[in-house]
């Protein structure tokens, strides 16, 4: 096959291209913006004593407790809480969106979906789960993923920063006495892997024409 070698400025997927840079941008502004919309849920809930941890969150093995799939990765138990979400949901919700809005929505619902039903099956009846550290870890596995079936440099080198600004985090995936749902982590990840291939990039650009002048690689 043949791949042009060069960046081209009109490829948000690849790497060090002005596309990408302006896609990156982007969604760092709208990453920033989800975020005061948590903070906004978070204080309507305490100010007005809502109860909606208890109301919405995710209660496990219980018919009642089955909506919370969807509602409670808006929610958290506290502001501490949701501070330690805030940054990593920024930071990686910025680089899996910044490969398309769509791919971005539909890899949201089914990470929603995976982390939050094997939560409802697996975790504890007696608990009640809130938080969007499951969507944190579906987009860790997302860019792992594509870095693999894409064959995507930069996303292994984002997996690897996070790995280095919040590694003591990613022991989150395993069983612990601490009040933390390691489920919604672990099938978060999961979520992310399936999310990942499922709308993975087809990379029709190298079946496009090639430009007059452009060098070419060609790989046997």
């Amino acid at each position: 096959m043949t791949w042009r070698d060069g960046p081209t400025s009109g490829d948000p997927h690849r790497f060090g291209t002005e596309a990408f840079y302006a896609a990156l941008g982007r969604a760092f502004v709208a990453m920033c913006a989800v975020v005061p919309m948590l903070f906004l849920i978070e204080a309507l809930d305490v100010g007005l004593r809502l109860d909606l941890d208890v109301a919405a969150g995710i209660i496990p093995h219980r018919i009642q407790g089955l909506d919370g799939v969807f509602f409670s990765p808006f929610l958290h138990a506290d502001f501490n809480h949701l501070y330690s979400n805030s940054i990593p949901l920024i930071l990686l919700g910025t680089f899996v969106l910044a490969a398309g809005l769509r791919r971005f929505l539909w890899s949201t619902m089914v990470i929603i979906l995976v982390s939050g039903l094997g939560v409802w099956f697996t975790g504890s009846p007696n608990s009640v789960v809130v938080g969007a550290s499951g969507v944190i870890f579906g987009y860790l596995g997302i860019l792992l993923t594509r870095g693999v079936v894409e064959r995507s440099w930069w996303n292994f080198g984002v997996v690897l920063l996070v790995g280095l600004l919040y590694g003591w985090q990613l022991l989150g995936i395993l069983p612990t006495n601490e009040r933390i749902s390691w489920q919604g982590h672990l099938f978060g990840l999961l979520g992310g892997v399936v999310a990942a291939i499922l709308f993975r990039c087809r990379r029709t650009e190298l079946s496009a024409p090639e430009r007059p002048g452009s060098p070419t690689v060609n790989l046997g």
